[in-house]
C-alpha cells in the first residue's frame, strides 16, 4: 500500500522517468518525493562495480573486488550448497557497497560450444542450469539484494545478438530454453529478471507479452521487475505494454517522452506505466529498507572461498596410472604461461578487476617445482626458444604439468569463437613435453570445450575452467592431493565441432537462426545418436572410488499426480576421503513422442570417508516424466513404463529401475477425413466406430476371410494403418459415401 500510494502522489512526467536510468548505474531520483536513486551492478562471479561513468564490456576500470569462478566452473560442482556460499558472498560485497541489485546469474543454455559468452552460462542442461541459479540467488537474495536472472530468453550466441531471430518452435523452448529460467524463477524468486536483446520468433523479447506476461508472470507467478540489457530497448511503448518494466542505461529522456506521448494520445494507458512504476519501487524499496553497509567485506576471507570453491568445480577428466596426486617429494615441471598467469575470468561484462590472483607457480612454493613459460599467448605460432626451455624441463622431472587453454581474446562477451581449438603453440607444446616426459599432466584453463589432439599422449587431464583469482592454488591443492577432484562436467565435450547438434544453423543466416536440432542438445543428442563424445555430461573422476547399491523407490506404479521418492546407497570403496556426484536420469521407455533417450531429473553431492555409505534420495513429481504438449499447451505424460538411472555421467549407469507412470490426463483428438486409421484405432472408440467397417472391406479384398486375405500380412496391416478415412471411398466398391464417413468422423469427434 505504501508504494501504491507514492505513485499516486507522482506527475505522468515523473512515473515515465522512473522506467529508465538516471545513468549507466543507477535509477531515477525524485528528491520532491524523497525516492533515491538506486545502484544496480555487473557481476555474476563478482562485483564489477564502476565508481565513475560506465560501460557494459569491461572496458572502463572497477573497484577492486574477488573474482570467484565463473558460471562454467560452478555448474561443474553439481552442488546447491557452494552456489549458496558464492551467492551470500555476492550478497554481502553488495550491501558493503551499497548495491541494490547484482546482475546475474544468466542461464542461457550452452546450444554450442562456440558461443563466446557460455564462461558466463551454467549448462546445456536445463535442470542442472535452474537448479545452479535457484541455489545462487537464495543466496543473494538472504542479504536483502536482489538478483537479475538474464538474458530471458534464447540469447545463445553473441553473433548478431542485438538483431538476430531465435526461431524455435514451442515444445523446444519449453523444454529446454525455457525451462532453465521457468526453476529458477519457482524456486528462488529473483528480484529482477533481464531481457535479453534478440527476438523470438520474430518478436523482440522486451516486447512480448507472451514471454513478459503470460509465460513469466501468470504462468510462473515471477513477482519482481524485468529490466533491459544495456541498450536493449527497441520500441519503449511496446515494451510497456508488454511487461518491460526499466530501461537502462536511460536514453536522456527519448524514451520518457515517448512513453509519455503515447499516454496523453490515449495510444497507452496509464495503468501500463503505474504497474511498471510499482514493480521497481517494490523490489527497490526492499533493498532501501534493509541496507547495512556496514556489512564487513572480508576480500581475504572471500579470496580463500574462491579457492576453495574452485577446487570443488574442478574436473578431473583422465588420470592414466593414478598419476595423480603428486608426491611433495617428487621434482616437477610446471609448463606453460598460464602457471605463472592464469586466465581465470572471462572477458566482457562481468569482467573484475580482482584485489589479488594466486598462480600456480606461486601456490608450488616450497614444493619442489621448476617453471618454464612454454608459450606467448599474443602468438599462436612456436617460439622456438620457449619450447626448448619447456622440454628440457620435463625431461629433468619426474612429472610435468602443462597450464593451457584458451587466451582472453579467444572467447568473450560480444563475438563467438570460429572454432574450437587451443593455439597452435600449446597443442605443439603439449605433444613436445609428452614425447619427453611420460608422467605429463595438462591442467587447462578455458570458459567451454576444447579439441584435445594429444589426450592419447598424457597421463593426466585436469579440467579447471575460469576458477577465479585463485585457481592457482586450488589447481596445487588438487595436483598434490591435498584436495580430491569431485566436479563433474556440465557440457559433453565432442570430439569434433561438427558432432555438435547445432552445427549446421549456429549462427544462422542474417538475422535468422533456426533452433532445427529442437529438444535434441547436448547430451540428449549424442546419447539418441549413440555418438560417442571426447567426455560425456556428468563425468569426472576422483582420487577414490564408489560403488552404488539399493536402488529403491517408494512405488512401481504411480499417477501423473503423485510422487515417487528414489534411493540408492553409495560407499566409498577407496582409500582416501572423496565427494561423489549421484546423477539420476529418467528415461521413456514407451514414448510415442521423439524424446531424448534419458534427461537429467536429480542429483546429490555425497562427502564420504573411506568405507563410509551414505543415502541419496531423490523426490520426482510430474515433470520428471513429462514433455510439453502443443494440443494440451501444457506439460504431458503418457502412460507408460519409466526407467529411473542412476548414473555417474549420462553414459555410465550404475543402476536402473522401472516404473509405470499413469496420465490422468487425455489429450483431446480431433478426427478428419484425411486422419489415419492407424490414428484412429489407438482409441477405443475409434474401434468401435470404423471396426466394423474396416471388418468389411476386409472381408471383401480377402474373398470372404479377413484373417488370411492380402491385407493381414505385416505389409497390409501397415498399409491399412496409413490408410487415411478418405481412402476406404477407393475400397467400397460404391457402397461407402463421403458423406456416410463424415457421419462415421463427427460421431467419433
Amino acid at each position: 500500500m505504501y508504494i501504491k500510494n507514492l505513485v499516486s502522489q507522482m506527475t505522468l512526467e515523473e512515473k515515465c522517468s522512473l522506467l529508465s536510468g538516471q545513468s549507466f548505474w543507477h535509477t531515477q531520483a525524485i528528491e520532491r518525493l524523497g525516492i533515491p536513486a538506486f545502484m544496480v551492478s555487473d557481476g555474476p562471479c563478482g562485483l564489477r562495480k564502476q565508481t565513475e561513468g560506465g560501460d557494459h564490456l569491461g572496458i572502463s576500470s572497477s573497484i577492486e573486488a574477488v573474482c570467484f569462478p565463473a558460471a562454467c566452473a560452478t555448474a561443474s560442482s553439481f552442488d546447491r550448497t557452494l552456489l549458496f556460499e558464492l551467492g551470500d558472498a555476492l550478497g554481502k560485497s553488495c550491501q558493503h557497497e551499497s548495491l541494490s541489485v547484482i546482475l546475474g546469474p544468466g542461464v542461457n543454455i550452452k546450444r554450442s560450444p562456440l558461443c563466446g559468452r557460455n564462461f558466463e552460462y551454467f549448462s546445456e542442461d536445463p535442470y542442472l542450469s535452474s537448479q545452479s541459479a535457484a541455489a545462487l540467488i537464495n543466496g543473494v537474495q538472504q542479504n536483502n539484494v536482489g538478483a537479475s536472472l538474464k538474458h530471458f530468453a534464447m540469447n545463445n550466441q553473441e553473433h548478431r545478438r542485438m538483431t538476430s531471430s531465435s526461431n524455435a518452435d514451442e515444445r523446444t523452448m519449453r523444454e529446454i530454453y525455457l525451462a532453465a529460467f521457468e526453476g529458477a524463477v519457482k524456486d528462488a524468486q529473483p528480484w529482477t529478471v533481464m531481457c535479453s536483446y534478440n527476438k523470438i520468433n520474430g518478436s523482440f523479447a522486451g516486447e512480448s507479452e507472451w514471454l513478459l506476461t503470460k509465460v513469466l508472470r501468470d504462468e510462473w507467478g515471477f513477482e519482481g521487475y524485468v529490466m533491459t540489457d544495456w541498450g536493449g530497448v527497441k520500441n519503449r511503448v511496446e515494451g510497456v505494454k508488454a511487461g518491460l518494466d526499466l530501461e537502462m542505461p536511460g536514453s536522456g529522456g527519448i524514451n520518457d517522452k515517448a512513453v509519455l506521448d503515447a499516454v496523453n494520445s490515449g495510444q497507452l494507458d496509464e495503468s501500463y506505466v503505474d504497474a511498471c512504476v510499482e514493480r521497481i519501487l517494490t523490489v527497490h524499496y526492499r533493498f532501501h529498507e534493509n541496507m547495512a553497509p556496514e556489512t564487513p567485506w572480508d576480500k581475504e576471507a572471500q579470496h580463500a572461498l574462491a579457492a576453495r570453491m574452485a577446487a570443488e568445480c574442478a574436473v578431473l577428466l583422465k588420470n592414466d596410472d593414478n598419476v595423480l596426486p603428486l608426491s611433495e617429494k617428487s621434482e616437477v615441471a610446471f609448463i606453460g604461461l598460464f602457471a605463472e598467469a592464469p586466465r581465470y575470468q572471462g572477458s566482457g561484462s562481468s569482467h573484475i578487476n580482482s584485489f589479488k590472483v594466486t598462480s600456480a607457480v606461486e601456490a608450488a612454493q616450497g614444493l619442489l617445482v621448476t617453471y618454464a613459460q612454454g608459450y606467448d599467448t599474443a602468438k599462436d605460432e612456436t617460439d622456438n626458444a620457449l619450447l626448448a626451455e619447456a622440454v628440457e624441463a620435463a625431461k629433468n622431472a619426474k612429472a610435468a604439468v602443462v597450464f593451457a587453454g584458451l587466451p582472453s581474446a579467444f572467447e568473450s562477451e560480444g563475438y563467438d569463437r570460429k572454432h574450437m581449438r587451443m593455439p597452435n603453440c600449446q597443442n605443439e607444446l603439449i605433444a613436445a613435453v609428452a614425447a619427453a616426459n611420460p608422467n605429463t599432466i595438462v591442467v587447462l584453463h578455458n570458459g567451454s570445450p576444447v579439441e584435445m589432439p594429444w589426450l592419447n599422449d598424457v597421463k593426466a587431464v585436469l579440467e579447471m575452467y575460469l576458477g577465479g583469482q585463485a585457481v592457482g592454488q586450488a589447481a596445487v591443492d588438487l595436483l598434490y592431493g591435498r584436495m580430491n577432484p569431485s566436479g563433474r562436467l556440465a557440457e559433453t565435450f565432442p570430439k569434433h565441432l561438427e558432432d555438435n547438434p547445432s552445427y549446421l544453423f549456429f549462427r544462422g543466416e542474417g538475422d535468422i537462426v533456426e533452433y532445427r536440432e529442437g529438444v535434441f542438445v547436448g547430451y540428449r543428442y549424442y546419447d539418441k545418436k549413440k555418438l560417442a563424445p571426447l567426455f560425456p555430461f556428468g563425468h569426472g573422476l576422483s582420487y577414490t572410488s564408489f560403488d552404488y547399491s539399493n536402488l529403491t523407490l517408494s512405488a512401481d506404479s504411480i499417477s501423473d499426480t503423485d510422487t515417487v521418492t528414489v534411493t540408492v546407497d553409495v560407499t566409498n570403496t577407496g582409500a582416501v576421503a572423496g565427494k561423489e556426484v549421484v546423477q539420476l536420469y529418467v528415461a521413456d521407455l514407451e514414448s510415442s513422442v521423439i524424446r531424448p533417450i534419458r534427461e537429467l531429473k536429480g542429483y546429490e553431492k555425497l562427502t564420504l570417508e573411506p568405507g563410509e555409505t551414505k543415502t541419496a534420495s531423490f523426490l520426482l513429481d510430474k515433470r520428471a516424466f513429462a514433455y510439453w504438449n502443443d494440443v494440451l499447451s501444457d506439460w504431458h505424460v503418457e502412460t507408460g513404463v519409466f526407467e529411473i538411472q542412476i548414473g555417474r555421467s549420462s553414459s555410465d549407469l550404475a543402476l536402473t529401475a522401472p516404473l509405470t507412470v499413469n496420465s490422468t490426463v487425455k489429450v483431446p483428438q480431433k478426427f478428419t477425413l484425411y486422419s489415419t486409421m492407424g490414428d484412429i484405432f489407438a482409441y477405443d472408440k475409434g474401434r468401435e466406430v470404423f471396426g466394423p467397417l474396416i471388418q468389411k472391406v476386409l472381408s471383401e479384398l480377402g474373398s470372404g476371410d479377413p484373417a488370411s486375405g492380402p491385407l493381414s500380412s505385416e505389409t497390409g496391416q501397415a498399409l491399412i494403418s496409413a490408410l487415411p478415412v478418405s481412402g476406404l471411398l477407393s475400397f467400397g466398391g460404391g457402397r461407402i459415401s463421403q458423406e456416410m464417413l463424415q457421419g462415421m468422423i463427427d460421431m467419433l469427434n
